[in-house]
């Protein structure tokens, strides 16, 4: 079992005290000191001064992307579904059906959503079309249509 100290006992080792730098009994060969020395030592010699001065420009722009989304993005959601009204301009209303086992019955129940999506390529009713997640677009619009998998029979 655990057991605490008591106040008169002292511990013999010395406290230990963290910090960001790594402890100096470390091997010359190991991982950390590697990555820290290998960028120092290749930079200055085995570019030529005019290949330099690009390089800076694309690291900035690559770093405002990266801040301005946050790092890399996720994989966004994507639903197939079919399109039940196009009254709107550049909108519609995709209806996306998807097969839930009932808990008591044990059988598959048809379930249907309706999604509104942002539609720039002019997918009309019956149609099969991909949606894919994006930022709100409206109050109750936040997906966009990516692609129309199906056209209708006409």
């Amino acid at each position: 079992m655990f057991r605490r100290k008591k106040k008169e006992e002292q511990t013999d080792a010395p406290p230990v005290i963290e910090t960001g730098e790594s402890p100096a009994t470390e091997e010359p060969g190991s991982p950390a000191e590697a990555s820290v020395a290998e960028p120092v030592a290749a930079a200055p010699e085995s570019q030529p001064a005019a290949s330099a001065s690009p390089a800076p420009e694309v690291a900035a722009t690559a770093t405002s992307a990266d801040s301005a989304t946050g790092g890399r993005r996720g994989n966004r959601v994507q639903k197939v579904g079919t399109v039940s009204s196009d009254k709107m301009q550049k909108t519609v209303v995709v209806r996306v059906d998807r097969l839930v086992r009932h808990p008591k019955y044990r059988r598959y129940v048809r379930r249907t959503s309706k999604f509104m999506a942002h539609d720039e390529l002019g997918a009309t009713t019956g149609d099969r079309v991909r949606i894919v997640e994006t930022r709100p677009l409206s109050t109750r619009k936040r997906w966009r249509v990516v692609e129309i998998v199906q056209k209708a029979a006409k």
